[in-house]
C-alpha cells in the first residue's frame, strides 16, 4: 500500500509586517495549509491576510514570542511544520528541498536552516550572521517551544536533527528606523527575561556589554567587510544591548518601589 502524502503547515506570526509578509506568503504557497497569527496589526497586515485566499488568519494578543509561537503551533492540522518569521522567504531551491524531505522516509524530527541576511536588497555576508541557523522545519509531534525564553525562542526537539543545504533568505533590514525598533524591542524583552531569572543590573554591565557587542560583530565577526552596512548593523545591535541594560535597571527600580509601597 503506497505511503500517504505527508502534508505541510506553514506558520507565521505577524505585527505590522506590510512590506515583508507579501513575499513570505508567496514563497510558502506550496504548503497545504498556511496559518498566520496576527497581534492586531494597524498597518494593513491583517486585512491583507484576511483577503488572501490561501491564508487562515487569527488575531491573538501578543505577550511574548514564545507564548505566541506556542499558540500558533497548536492551530496546525498537520504534523510537518514550516515555521517562518514574517521577513523570511523560501527560495525555489529551498522549496524543493523541503518537499523532497517531507516526501522521504527520514526519521529526523527537525531541521536547521542557515539564513542569508539581506540589508534591504543586498546580502550581509559577515557581521556575525554568517553562522546563524534556526529550526524552521519540524514535526509537531516531536517538538515544542521552551517556556524558559520569551525572546529568541528555543525549540525543544524530541529526536534527531538535520541541516538543510539550501538557505532561507532573511530580509532583516528594511530601513534604519524599522531595524532600530526591532532591536529596542528585543532588548526590552530580553531584559524582562533576565529579570525573571533574577539577573542583576550593574554599571559595569552597562559600560561593557554594548561595547563588546559592537566590537564582536564589527571586528571579530568581520562586520567591517560588509562596509557601511556592517557598521550600521553592528551599531544597532549594540543599541539593542544598551536598551537591555537600561530596561533591566528600570525593572529593578520598579520592583524596589513596589516593595517599599507595600511595606507596613
Amino acid at each position: 500500500m503506497p505511503k500517504a502524502k505527508e502534508k505541510v503547515t506553514a506558520l507565521v506570526i505577524t505585527y505590522n509586517e506590510m512590506g515583508y509578509i507579501e513575499k513570505c506568503i508567496e514563497s510558502v504557497s506550496f504548503a497545504d495549509e498556511i496559518i498566520v497569527v496576527d497581534s492586531y496589526s494597524t498597518d494593513g497586515t491583517y486585512e491583507y491576510l484576511l483577503n488572501h485566499p490561501k491564508v487562515k488568519v487569527i488575531q491573538h494578543p501578543f505577550s511574548n514570542f514564545t507564548s505566541q509561537k506556542s499558540f500558533t503551533l497548536k492551530q496546525a492540522n498537520n504534523d510537518w511544520i514550516l515555521f517562518l518569521d514574517a521577513d523570511e522567504v523560501v527560495s525555489e531551491n529551498l522549496k524543493n528541498e523541503i518537499l523532497d524531505t517531507v516526501a522521504g522516509d527520514s526519521d529526523i524530527a527537525a531541521y536547521w536552516f542557515y539564513r542569508d541576511f539581506m540589508f534591504q536588497n543586498e546580502p550581509l555576508r559577515y557581521s556575525g550572521w554568517q553562522t546563524d541557523k534556526n529550526y524552521r522545519l519540524f514535526r509537531k509531534s516531536k517538538a515544542r517551544f521552551s517556556d524558559k525564553k520569551i525572546v529568541h525562542e528555543t525549540l525543544v526537539v524530541n529526536g534527531t536533527s538535520g541541516i538543510f543545504k539550501e538557505k532561507l533568505t532573511h530580509y532583516c533590514y528594511k530601513n534604519h528606523e524599522d531595524y532600530k525598533a526591532k532591536m529596542l524591542n528585543y532588548g526590552r524583552l530580553k531584559a524582562k527575561e533576565a529579570f525573571y531569572r533574577e539577573k542583576k543590573f550593574n554599571y559595569l554591565l552597562l559600560l561593557a556589554k554594548p561595547s563588546w557587542k559592537f566590537f564582536n560583530h564589527y571586528i571579530i565577526r568581520l562586520g567591517f567587510l560588509d562596509g557601511k552596512k556592517g557598521f550600521t548593523i553592528s551599531q544597532l545591535n549594540a543599541l539593542g544591548v544598551l536598551e537591555y541594560c537600561k530596561e533591566l535597571k528600570r525593572l529593578e527600580k520598579k520592583n524596589e518601589l513596589a516593595y517599599y509601597l507595600v511595606m507596613p
